[in-house]
């Protein structure tokens, strides 16, 4: 196949229990991709992934780790079947995965660092709580307009740009309250309060992106071999320096994914691949650019007919 395929990596709430148990029994490259993970962490991250509870597994310091463990264990079966990708990009926890997969971020130094990440955003949005919401059936620029009016009772901004008629918001309960209201009276189909511990990609993360951007400047990363497609921006980066600045802003910032698939569909790209638990990116391509194939692959059977028609 010479059609240029981009890899797409999942963010938190793609978590699952059972996850990768599939991969692992089917292919020793999985198996081992998870043994690796479960020795870099010091924990069986492999076993709470197969067997739950999914409380414990939707713990944020869990989640990230094994969402990452999944996507890099389908990532390097990919590659072993010669599916190489022309560019990358992640949701939120998703541009780590994409960072390992472009060859900026070593696999057991990325697990490090999204348990970090996972934790310093669990211990922030304890302090500091906050909610997050999904806004269904209304276009960016009115989600943005009944932002700006609800910030008079405190902070709420746009947290992810999903897709067209998909919106996040995320800030302090009484400011996304209003903002619900609002969106609501403006014609939104539902405003859906998301399960997560904290008010992500807000003013409210400071704290955390603070401490993850001291911890990033210690972190060695690699020119990436192949363009990353930002989420504070939607900007494809492959240098090292410009890779750690962009993820250094991505826990307040915003998440510009429908802007992200759409350069990359300008860029010439002509195939999705989601290389991680779940479908949801999957998903959301057929509300962004529904003409181009997107293809998932969370388990055995998944990957199995992408390869066929990736072959």
């Amino acid at each position: 196949m010479n059609r240029k395929i981009a890899f797409l990596f999942p963010g938190q709430g793609s978590q699952f229990v059972g996850m990768a148990a599939d991969l692992a029994e089917a292919y020793p490259l999985a198996a081992a991709t998870l043994a690796e993970a479960d020795e870099a962490l010091g924990l069986d991250l492999a076993q709470v992934m197969r067997d739950g509870p999914a409380e414990a597994l939707t713990a944020t310091e869990i989640a990230q780790p094994a969402i990452l463990a999944h996507s890099v264990a389908l990532w390097r079966l990919l590659r072993e079947a010669g599916v190489a990708p022309a560019l990358v990009a992640g949701h939120s926890l998703g541009e780590y995965s994409a960072l390992v997969a472009a060859g900026s971020l070593e696999y057991p130094v990325a697990l490090g660092l999204v348990r970090e990440r996972g934790l310093l955003m669990a211990q922030c949005g304890a302090q500091a709580g906050g909610v997050m919401s999904a806004v269904l059936g209304l276009d960016a620029a009115a989600v943005e307009a009944v932002v700006m009016q609800a910030q008079q009772e405190g902070v709420v901004v746009v947290a992810n740009y999903n897709s067209p008629g998909q919106v996040v918001i995320s800030g302090e309960v009484a400011a996304v309250r209003r903002a619900e209201e609002l969106a609501q009276a403006a014609g939104a189909r539902a405003a859906v309060r998301l399960k997560v511990s904290g008010a992500f990609h807000s003013p409210l993360m400071a704290p955390a992106a603070d401490r993850l951007r001291e911890r990033l400047r210690q972190t060695p990363l690699r020119e990436a071999a192949v363009p990353v497609v930002s989420n504070v921006d939607a900007e494809p980066r492959q240098a090292a320096e410009a890779l750690r600045e962009a993820l250094g802003r991505q826990i307040t910032g915003s998440v510009r994914w429908a802007e992200s698939v759409r350069g990359m569909v300008l860029a010439g790209v002509e195939c999705f691949v989601e290389v991680g638990p779940g479908e949801v990116l999957t998903g959301l391509m057929k509300r962004i650019a529904p003409e181009i194939e997107a293809i998932s692959t969370s388990t055995v059977p998944g990957l199995e007919a992408a390869l066929e028609r990736l072959g």
